[in-house]
C-alpha cells in the first residue's frame, strides 16, 4: 500500500510539473529532462512511471477523468451535469488549448472522448431509471458513443472559440439536447 501511494504521488508531481510547464510552451517543446528536474526526481523514475511525455499527458487526462466521476456521483440532473463539464472546461481551459495547439483537435477530442464517455453513460442510466425501462448494452454502447462524440465535439469548438454561445446558453442547449432526444430513443428501442 505505501509503494502505490508514493507511486500516485509521484505521478502527480510529474502530471502537474507538466501542466506548469505548458503554461509557458508548447506540448511538443516540453522535455522530459525539464520535468522530472522540476520534480527533483531522475529520468529512470519518471520512465520506470511513464513511457513518455504523450503517456504522461494521457495519465494527466485520466486521472481528472476520475476525479469528474467522482464528482458526478452527486449530480442528479442534465443541466448540473453540462455545467459541470463546462466549468471543468473553464478551469483547465489553457492546458486543453495547448493540447489542441499541440497535438490537435482529433487527439484532444480522443483524451476528452474517454473522459466524457463515463458522464454520458450516468445520463443515460439515469434516464432509464427514470423512465423505469432497461435498454441493451449494445444499445447503450450505441447512445454513449453518440451522445460523447457530439458533446465532445461541440465543447472542443466551445472551447476553441468557434462557437460563440455564452455559458448559460450552451448549457441550455446541451441540456435540451439530452432531455428531449433521450426518453423517446429509450422508449423505441425494440420498436
Amino acid at each position: 500500500m505505501k509503494h502505490e501511494v508514493t507511486s500516485t504521488y509521484t505521478k502527480k508531481a510529474l502530471s502537474a510539473s507538466l501542466k506548469k510547464f505548458m503554461e509557458n510552451k508548447p506540448f511538443s517543446k516540453i522535455t522530459v529532462s525539464e520535468i522530472v528536474a522540476d520534480c527533483g526526481l531522475n529520468r529512470k523514475t519518471f520512465y520506470y512511471h511513464f513511457e513518455d511525455t504523450r503517456d504522461l499527458l494521457k495519465w494527466t487526462f485520466e486521472q481528472e477523468a476520475i476525479d469528474v466521476v467522482k464528482s458526478f456521483d452527486l449530480l442528479i440532473d442534465y443541466e448540473d451535469a453540462i455545467i459541470f463539464v463546462i466549468e471543468y472546461l473553464e478551469k483547465n481551459q489553457h492546458f486543453l488549448n495547448c493540447v489542441y495547439d499541440s497535438v490537435g483537435q482529433n487527439e484532444l477530442k480522443r483524451f476528452l472522448f474517454n473522459d466524457f464517455s463515463g458522464i454520458a453513460r450516468m445520463i443515460i442510466t439515469g434516464v432509464e431509471k427514470k423512465m423505469g425501462k432497461e435498454i441493451s448494452e449494445d444499445f447503450r454502447k450505441l447512445l454513449i458513443y453518440f451522445y460523447t462524440d457530439g458533446m465532445v465535439g461541440l465543447l472542443v469548438e466551445w472551447l476553441h472559440g468557434e462557437i460563440k454561445y455564452d455559458k448559460k446558453t450552451a448549457v441550455r442547449y446541451i441540456a435540451d439536447l439530452f432531455r428531449k432526444s433521450l426518453p423517446p430513443l429509450i422508449e423505441s428501442e425494440g420498436k
